[in-house]
């Protein structure tokens, strides 16, 4: 759990310093970062639906990581769609963080980036 943690800590610390004017960024900021990236169309301004479609695109590529979703194809506006594969379990607000941040962290490592 402490390794996790540490982890967690490390990958959190260098995103900030890679994405942030100074300021430590939370989870649903790194959610925004990794649904841009899964977006694949750079940054640009978005709609405020579109803010909200990009948390939901990074929170279904995470948890594709443990079988809850698969990638179904790409709209003509290049955004990815997924279906749901499996029932997510009923979680707690803080299990849910947990296995954000655990599937976060794999999500970098998948990547090949070392934090």
């Amino acid at each position: 759990m402490r390794e996790k943690k540490n982890k967690w800590e490390a990958l959190v610390k260098y995103i900030s310093k890679e994405f942030s004017d100074g300021e430590t960024l939370n989870l649903q900021a790194i959610l925004f970062l990794i649904g841009i990236n899964e977006l694949g169309q750079g940054y640009r301004t978005f709609t405020k639906q579109e803010r909200t479609d990009l948390l939901h695109i990074a929170i279904c590529k995470l948890l594709s990581f443990y079988g809850y979703y698969s990638f179904k194809e790409r709209d003509k506006e290049g955004w990815p769609h997924w279906k749901t594969t499996e029932n997510i379990p009923p979680l707690k607000s803080d299990e849910q963080t947990i296995l954000l941040k655990k599937a976060v962290i794999l999500y970098f490592e998948k990547a090949k980036i070392h934090f």
